[in-house]
């Protein structure tokens, strides 16, 4: 069992992840960006250290600096929480090679199952059931909205990468497609560093 432990993420995920650590008697470690150098979760850690600039592709996707951070503050383990780099197979990789826990699933099954879409071609392969729509690597704005089309309204765009309620987006008519694709897209790219979507009914 590990005794001291970085939290990646922020917000309400990582109080719950600092209070269950506090109560099995483990160390904590927040990381925080400019905006949220006064939030309850960097109160709520043993130690807190600052990552960068508020934008999270500036600070809690920086994979890289939250494994500096980690070996720098003795990090045993490394909880993502969930959207950020909690999918993330290469980081998962890089915190087993560092020798740090990721207090997650394997990075094998991140690669599996990171990826909606590619979640979906494989049940498919396998065939399971899926919701009607479209999962596949064709993302220019036009032809997403022919398929949305196709299948009739309404819709829900979906980010392909991450999770968290992050980068989706409900449409109900044809003509406010591209608008909720773009909001989607910019989302997702914010988020999880991937503007890749699927659509489903």
């Amino acid at each position: 069992m590990f005794t001291t432990l970085l939290i990646a993420n922020r917000g309400e995920i990582a109080c719950r992840v600092a209070a269950t650590a506090r109560r099995l008697g483990i160390k904590t470690i927040a990381v925080y960006s400019d905006a949220d150098a006064e939030s309850k979760h960097v109160a709520a850690c043993d130690v807190a250290v600052r990552l960068g600039p508020a934008p999270a592709s500036e600070s809690y996707l920086k994979a890289e600096d939250i494994l500096r951070v980690a070996l720098e503050q003795g990090a045993q383990a490394i909880h993502p929480g969930y959207g950020f780099l909690s999918e993330n197979e290469a980081f998962a990789q890089a915190c087993t090679k560092a020798g740090i826990c990721f207090v997650g699933p394997p990075a094998s099954a991140i690669a599996a199952m990171g990826s909606k879409s590619a979640a979906k071609t494989l049940m498919q392969k396998a065939g399971v059931p899926l919701v009607p729509g479209y999962h596949g690597d064709e993302q220019a704005p036009d032809f997403l909205r022919q398929q949305a089309d196709a299948m009739g309204y309404p819709v829900l765009i979906k980010a392909s990468a991450g999770g968290g309620g992050k980068g989706m987006r409900v449409v109900t008519a044809s003509k406010d497609f591209i608008a909720a694709l773009t909001s989607c897209k910019r989302e997702a790219i914010a988020s999880f560093g991937d503007d890749k979507v699927l659509i489903e009914r």
